[in-house]
Order: structure tokens, then sequence, then C-alpha cells
């Protein structure tokens, strides 16, 4: 699976022959100003499309390492994928309001090891998975436009509503037993990309941070949950979008 940095520079390598014929012929300095009239409309809308891994800042309590059956517990991140829809709002040239309801796809795993009454170690792979319904609403910041291409910083806030939460389960199994998290998760996100001004539409290449700001642990008493204080999320997300 091909990590964030690999994608996004894979993409800024494609990306100019998206635009056919014209980006072929601005390469040999006939300059021709796509979408020139894009920035004057307040309303933009469009989609979205993100390749995400996400993981866990993790704290453990602080008599969790001298836990005789506890030996490590581990935070592995996973690949997964998002779709949204685009909403943005002109505010001015350089400035607009985005919001984009996202359905997002995350999973996670957490590894542990107990030592037995035997002496032996036993492993345990506990994937955490979640869908979250989205609704992010981000600042957008852009550079005038150099010919068809921009470049935009972002920042803001994100609610998210985990479709697929598992904070009822009854956990009476051991090897069933699964790590649960809260519902609901605010996060703070900060980025940046590129704009591509293309004959037909905009297309974007963005890559952004999320930062969980409250503790999404549960912690039922299991021996999986309780040597755990607490469970922040973080998702690094490179999101190829489209608007018209």
């Amino acid at each position: 699976m091909l990590r964030p940095r690999s994608l996004l520079l894979l993409a800024l390598v494609l990306a100019p022959f998206l635009g056919g014929t014209r980006a072929f012929g601005q390469a040999r300095g006939v300059k021709t100003e796509n979408l020139p009239n894009f920035d004057l409309r307040r309303f933009h809308f469009g989609f979205l499309l993100s390749y995400n891994t996400s993981d866990f800042f993790m704290k453990l309590k602080p008599q969790a390492p001298f836990t005789d059956s506890v030996l490590v517990i581990d935070h592995v991140k996973q690949p997964g994928f998002n779709l949204g829809i685009v909403a943005s709002l002109n505010m001015t040239k350089n400035l607009s309001l985005r919001f984009l309801p996202t359905l997002s796809f995350q999973d996670r795993i957490l590894a542990y090891q107990f030592r037995k009454s035997d002496g032996k170690i036993a492993r345990f792979d506990k994937p955490v998975e979640s869908t979250y319904l989205e609704f992010p609403l981000l600042l957008k910041m852009r550079s005038d436009r150099i010919n068809n291409f921009a470049v935009y910083v972002i920042a803001g806030g994100k609610f998210s509503m985990d479709m697929a939460s598992k904070k009822d389960v009854n956990n009476d199994i051991d090897e069933d037993i699964v790590v649960k998290l809260q519902r609901n998760d605010y996060s703070a996100e900060v980025g940046g990309g590129v704009d591509m001004f293309l004959p037909y539409f905009k297309f974007g290449i963005e890559l952004k941070a999320g930062i969980g700001i409250p503790n999404m642990l549960v912690d039922d008493g299991t021996r999986f949950s309780t040597p755990l204080q607490s469970l922040r999320t973080k998702v690094w997300v490179l999101t190829f979008t489209f608007e018209g």
C-alpha cells in the first residue's frame, strides 16, 4: 500500500496530463487560462475521494508498565478511504469557507502481549474499526492564480459520528472482547494543497492531518481497556477534489 507521500508525489507527476492538449500547449508557451470566471461565482460544489491512514494517540495508566500480566500494548495504523461532497463559499478571491460532509472508513489495530501464568506470552490483535459520518468546516486561504495553478492552506474543525460504534457490545467472551470507543469525536484539522484549473473542472490535491480532542476510550473493566488511560484519534488524509 502506497504511503500518502508517495501518492501525493505520483498525483503531482500525473496531474498535468489531465489537462490534455491544452496543458501541452501551455508547456510550449501558449498560455490558456482555463475557467477564467471560476472565482467570480460565490458557490462551488463537487465531490472528493480520499486515502487515509488512521491511528491513535495512546496514553497508558501510570501503573500499567508495572502490571505483571501486561507486557506490551502497541497501536498500528491502517489504511482506509473517504467519499464526500464539497460545498464551498467564496468570501473573497483568496478566502473561502468549505463544508465537506464525508463518509470515512478507518481501521486501527491495538496489539497486546500478556504474560500467562506459565510464563508464556499470549498475543492479541484487537482491530478497532470505525465508519465515520464526518462534518468538517474549514477555512481555505488560497494564493492568486499563476496561469492555471494556485496553492492553499486549510484549517478548521470537524465533528464525527461513528456509525459502526461498538460502544454497547457485551464483552463477555475474552477472545471476542472489543476495545470500545465513544460514538462522537471532535477534531482539529490543518493542511495544504494545490488547485489545478483544467478545461472543464478544478482538480485539487490536498494533504491534511486530523487530531482528535476528546478521550475516545470506553473503559469497561476488561483486561484490554484497563491498562489504557486515553485513546485520541489521529489521521492523515490525502484528498482529490473535483469542483465545477
